[in-house]
Order: structure tokens, then C-alpha cells, then sequence
């Protein structure tokens, strides 16, 4: 699905990182949600290629990078150590600036990495989320009921692992099958990898390791830089899907409360899908991301 790219492992401070790059142009990083991989962008990352030099990555615990232990505050699987192997994978490719693309827990490395190492994203774009501060501090029963996993899977080990992993492939139909379109807009390819994924508990155990990092480490920190009044600087473009459980649960709408954490939106924009944009709606989400970068500083060097 990535024919044309180069697949490689690279070794972080922190975990090997499985990556594929390809294109020219100005590089672009495609950081996937959960609980996918790098696949989740397959429908247009060749496209992307024909304009910028598109860098898509396995997070570490995820698809086939490295599952190193979460430790007992579970950092090793913060945003921020996701953040600094994404750093050090486009370092390691020669990019000490680029353009970022991060969709689901993928969206949440690039905000961490934006506030982490504003030198080094140009420009992000964000789709399908709001802040997890934002989130915890203003919790509705429409959210927690339609987002459940986010409160079963950080439950102390091992609880979500043996019932996960009880029969992974059940469990990850029913996650992603949440709005009416089912499982239909996942190519076969595709869905059967990350099925795979899902068998290895390993991968599982990860998962849940993000989460728990998420309701723990990550919120402290963004508590922090909340009080302090740090926001992401760079230029922002914000996605989300209308019908998905960002685009339905939260009131005021999402690019309305990202005004509270970014200084440089320069757009919010709901398309017509739910929760998997790459997926859903592959033509829509890569004319939005396309037209966003084609007009950034790097594509102007």
C-alpha cells in the first residue's frame, strides 16, 4: 500500500521506530491514531508524495515500532516520549524542520511535540481531537459514554490487557464500528493488519500504557503549560469529522476551544465523516492537509 516508499526501522533514545518515507518536496511527518499504524494514511500518502517528502511512522507500541515497559508512572509511553523518537526519526532523515500531520493519539504526539519543540514543526495539523486538558476539566456524559475505552483501558494492568486480548479481533471491530458506516471504509489490506496488531499483547499492553500515560503524566503536564499560558505557536489547521465523536459530543465546537491552546488557527473545519478522516473521507482530508502545506514557509524555500 506504500508502494514507492522506503521502509525502515530506526532506533530512537527510546524505542525502534518502523518508517516509511518517500516523495519530495518539503517533509511532512503523518503521525496515525490508535489503534492503528502508519497503514491508516495509505488512501493518499502517494499523493502527498508527489509535493513534499512524507514521512509516515509507526508510534512507538504500536503497528510493528518498539514495545518498551511503561514504567510505574507509564512516561514511556507519554506524548512526549513519543514526541522526541518522532524528532529524532526526521533528524535522522535530515529534516530539522517540517510540516506535521497527526490524526487521533497521532494528533496528540504533534501538540505535545509543538510546545516540545517549536523549532522544529513549521506548521500542524490536527485532526479529530480537542485537548486532553480540555477534555478532562470538562467531561459530558455524551463524550464519556461514546469514548468508553479511554476509562476502561487505564485501569490498572492487567485488567484491560486479559480482556482485551480475550478476543482482540472482537474488540477492535466493535471500537472502530461505532457510527453506522461500520466497518466499510476500511480497505481489507488494512483492517487485517491491524487485527494482527491487536493479537500481539504486546501491542495491547502498549495501548493501554498510552492511555494510562494520558490520564496521568500527560494531564499533569498539560495542566502545567495551561496555567502558564503556553499554546502552540505555529500555524494550526484543525479537522474533524461531523458526524464522529468530536464533531457530535462537544459544545462550544471544536475549532472554538482549540482558540484556548493555539495563537495561529488558520482553520477549523468539519468534514463529512466521522472519527477515521483518512479513512472516511480520503479525497476531503487530502485536499484540506494539501492545500494547508502547499502554502507553508517550507514549500516557499
Amino acid at each position: 500500500m506504500f508502494e514507492n516508499f522506503t521502509r525502515t526501522e530506526i532506533k530512537t533514545s527510546g524505542a525502534r521506530i518502523v518508517t516509511v518515507h518517500g516523495g519530495k518536496g518539503p517533509p511532512l511527518l503523518l503521525l496515525h491514531g490508535n489503534p492503528f499504524s502508519h497503514l491508516s494514511w495509505h488512501k493518499f500518502a502517494p499523493r502527498l508524495a508527489e509535493e513534499f517528502t512524507v514521512v509516515a511512522t509507526d508510534l512507538r507500541g504500536y503497528g510493528d515500532s518498539e514495545k518498551p515497559p511503561g514504567g510505574d508512572d507509564h512516561a514511556n509511553y507519554s506524548f512526549r516520549a513519543m514526541a522526541q523518537d518522532q524528532i529524532e526519526v526526521m533528524a535522522a532523515l535530515g529534516h530539522s524542520r517540517f510540516y506535521g500531520a497527526g490524526h487521533d493519539r497521532g494528533a496528540r504526539v504533534l501538540h505535545r511535540m509543538c510546545l516540545d519543540h517549536p523549532d522544529q514543526v513549521a506548521r500542524a495539523a490536527i485532526l479529530d481531537i480537542v485537548p486532553q486538558h480540555h477534555l478532562f476539566n470538562h467531561m459530558s456524559k455524551a463524550w464519556a459514554t461514546f469514548s468508553w475505552h479511554w476509562f476502561f483501558m487505564i485501569q490498572p494492568y492487567d485488567f484491560p490487557e486479559r480482556l482485551m486480548s480475550a478476543d482482540p479481533d472482537f474488540f477492535i471491530e466493535k471500537k472502530l464500528a461505532k457510527t453506522k458506516q461500520g466497518l466499510s471504509f476500511f480497505d481489507p489490506r488494512a483492517l487485517a493488519e491491524y487485527k494482527r496488531y491487536m493479537r500481539n499483547p504486546a501491542t495491547v499492553h502498549a495501548m493501554c500504557e498510552d492511555y494510562r500515560a494520558t490520564a496521568g503524566i500527560d494531564l499533569a503536564m498539560d495542566t502545567a503549560d495551561f496555567a502558564a499560558g503556553r499554546k502552540i505557536a505555529c500555524p494550526l489547521l484543525l479537522l474533524w469529522g461531523a458526524t464522529g465523536g468530536v464533531g457530535r459530543n462537544h459544545t462550544p465546537e471544536p475549532g472554538e476551544i482549540w482558540q484556548r491552546y493555539g495563537v495561529d488557527i488558520r482553520g477549523a473545519k468539519a468534514l463529512p465523516c466521522g472519527h477515521y478522516l483518512s479513512e472516511e473521507a480520503p479525497e476531503e482530508t487530502y485536499k484540506e492537509l494539501r492545500d494547508f502545506f502547499v502554502d507553508g514557509e517550507l514549500a516557499k524555500t
